[in-house]
């Protein structure tokens, strides 16, 4: 077998067992409201063991399908599903944006490098770009050493200064 063909096959093996995660605990989670003997059952029927299958009930729980990231494995979405959804958000985007392994996540969350202000007012903005317009701001992120996030943050932070010292 030649090495990409291995290579794309271990791949395929891995998509298939992170979905199998999410798959489990969506399945009891559905199950919570109609088995009352759910993990016994669970137990029964995948011989994983009953932490396991809380945990890939309890993360599954925290992330509803349209907030999972198709990028991020389970294992991603499980570092941060104790945080608030807000720094969820931060923390995901930053290991999709930076590429990070689950290890390097964790890594980040634990130093709280660009950890957000626990003081901060979690606001969700919803952007719909053009893709030239997301990748010039990309770009310019790049050039300032900031991830996409920070880089709108304080481009709109000197904006509003600029703004409110001109009217002054």
């Amino acid at each position: 077998m030649a090495l990409d063909s291995w290579q794309r096959i271990g791949q395929q093996i891995f998509v298939i067992a992170d979905a199998s995660a999410w798959w489990l605990g969506d399945w009891l989670i559905y199950g919570q409201e109609h088995y009352p003997d759910r993990y016994k059952i669970a137990i029964a029927q995948t011989s994983l063991d009953y932490q396991t299958l809380r945990n890939y009930a309890w993360v599954a729980r925290k992330f509803s399908v349209l907030r999972r990231r198709e990028k991020l494995s389970f294992q991603h979405h499980a570092e941060v599903a104790s945080l608030p959804q807000g720094e969820q958000e931060i923390w995901m985007t930053r290991a999709e944006q930076f590429k990070w392994s689950r290890n390097e996540l964790r890594r980040q969350i634990r130093t709280g490098a660009g950890a957000p202000d626990p003081e901060a007012v979690s606001t969700q903005v919803k952007l719909m770009l053009i893709s030239e317009r997301r990748d010039q701001w990309q770009k310019a992120a790049e050039q300032e050493s900031k991830d996409l996030l920070d880089w709108i943050v304080s481009t709109l932070d000197d904006a509003s200064k600029l703004a409110l010292t001109s009217r002054t």
